[in-house]
């Protein structure tokens, strides 16, 4: 009798497993069938995979645009079980983010972000606590003279301490990567902290590094499928490294809180933190609950701010020094017009009406990097139809910005640098509304403002001292275009040389 129970034991077990299993894929499948005829359409997901079988995780962008060319500008795909809505070209992004903000406003927040925020900060939060949270970062980045006059002085004296970066190389290659990040870092630190940092700082370095290295890792394709299935979290390694750089990042700020904390004084603020920290403390006092002004919303608010104010400028930066180096004669012409017009001072953000193709120059810049080609997750805040189809209230949502900014309907040359789409007969300046590096709407970047002043000075200050070229012997076609995919899109690994212009050496 043992025997006969211990022999039937594994056949019960196994036969528990695999009922479980067929209720799953019934449930499942009942799920993927119940779908309504007003439905956006798309590819026939398998049970569990969902589409995955079809997609390219390291370039899913590339498969999300390529899926729109058959299934029109609103389809949805199944990542796993979840069902997601992709919009595609400028027409169809614009009508959901701008024309109808309020129904695409919502963040949809994924299990990574989840983790590495808690419903908390600026960028991955919903709701009243989003709401005071955004209207407190741009008030406090206002007054400390966010797109205004005291952000160009803190900006033009970054360049000079970039500029002297360069120089140090004399000519020979080097990585751009850390000096550009932590140049444009500092101006971001500068508005929270009050203060810059040096570049040798090895604190500094590491938060900068940090905050990189989280951005690339986020958007991995192993992240993605934690995404889906966000039970193998400690088993992945990648994610264990993302948790451990977001505790040590929180550390390093609540350490810089602290200081600011002791010296703090209501009738001089230094920065964001000050304005936060004296916030919190108002509220103490009057005895008001739930309030968002609390220490972890304050660490993971200041987080968001310096990875978000860090990457996508010195991102766009980047890709902008090796364009030049890969495009000699459009440098030609973007020190031409910058000498004709500025001589021998320093470029000032009002210089930028009188220097139209490198303004344009740094437009195409931003449109061909794409630097953020799949935008950030958005969600439905309640039923919606939209161009004549039906989408469910919570249903995750991605306007698809590579197909804004390559929109062959709206731009002549999409997959060319061609600084020629932002230019008018006479050479001036135009606004492309398909211009949408940004994102737009209720969720567009806000500090817009702040990232087109330091792109402008950052960019016009090291073309009129420095030469771009790539290294010796190897040529333009060897600088390769081909993106790093994170999150955002980085140049590949290159080296170029910054070789003192003739011109700057007579000065």
């Amino acid at each position: 009798m043992a025997v006969m129970e211990t022999l039937l034991m594994p056949v019960s077990i196994t036969g528990v497993l695999l009922s479980a299993v067929l209720l799953f894929l019934v449930v499942y499948l009942i799920s993927i069938s119940s779908s309504s005829p007003e439905d956006p359409p798309g590819p026939k997901p398998l049970p569990l995979l969902g589409n995955l079988h079809t997609l390219d995780l390291k370039n899913l962008h590339v498969s999300l645009w390529e899926l729109s060319k058959k299934y029109g500008p609103v389809f949805k795909v199944h990542l796993g079980r979840k069902k997601v809505v992709v919009l595609a070209g400028y027409k169809t992004v614009k009508q959901a983010l701008v024309n109808q903000a309020e129904e695409f406003g919502e963040r949809d927040i994924t299990p990574i972000f989840q983790d590495c925020n808690q419903g908390q900060g600026i960028v991955f939060a919903n709701g009243e606590r989003w709401r005071t949270m955004r209207r407190f970062a741009l008030s406090t980045l206002r007054d400390f003279g966010m797109g205004k006059k005291l952000s160009e002085e803190k900006i033009v004296d970054e360049t000079r301490y970039l500029r002297e970066v360069f120089m140090k190389f004399e000519g020979q290659p080097f990585d751009t990567t850390q000096p550009v990040n932590y140049a444009v870092s500092n101006i971001i630190s500068a508005i929270v902290y009050g203060k810059r940092f040096e570049y040798e700082d090895p604190a500094f370095q590491d938060m900068v590094n940090k905050a990189n290295m989280n951005i690339r890792m986020i958007g991995s394709a192993v992240i993605q499928i934690y995404n889906m299935c966000p039970f193998l979290g400690p088993w992945i390694k990648t994610w264990r490294q993302l948790m451990k750089n977001m505790e040590s990042t929180r550390r390093q700020i609540q350490t810089l809180a602290d200081v600011l904390q002791e010296t703090l004084n209501p009738l001089d603020c230094r920065g964001l933190i000050d304005s936060f920290l004296i916030r919190k403390q108002n509220i103490q006092e009057t005895g008001e609950k739930d309030s968002s002004f609390n220490d972890q919303n304050l660490l993971i608010t200041v987080s968001n701010l310096f990875a978000a104010g860090t990457d996508t400028t010195g991102t766009t930066l980047r890709w902008g020094l090796m364009l030049m180096a890969k495009y000699p004669q459009i440098q030609d012409r973007v020190q031409e017009e910058i000498d004709q017009v500025l001589g021998g001072r320093e470029p000032v953000a009002e210089d930028r009406k009188n220097l139209p193709y490198t303004d344009a120059v740094i437009h195409e810049t931003q449109r061909l990097a794409n630097i953020l080609p799949l935008n950030l997750p958005h969600k439905t805040s309640c039923d919606v139809t939209f161009n004549g189809y039906f989408i469910k209230k919570g249903t995750c949502v991605l306007p698809l910005l590579t197909s804004v900014l390559r929109d062959e309907t709206e731009w002549e040359t999409p997959d060319t640098f061609n600084p020629q789409h932002f230019l008018d007969e006479k050479g001036q300046l135009i606004k492309r509304d398909a211009f949408m590096p940004f994102s737009a709407g209720r969720r567009a970047c806000l500090g817009e403002s702040l990232a087109r002043m330091e792109l402008f000075l950052f960019f016009t200050s090291l073309l009129q001292y420095f030469r771009f070229s790539p290294p010796p012997g190897a040529s333009e076609d060897e600088l390769d275009l081909t993106p790093v995919v994170g999150l955002t899109l980085n140049p590949s690994p290159h080296k170029l040389c910054a070789v003192i212009r003739a011109e700057r050496q007579l000065n």
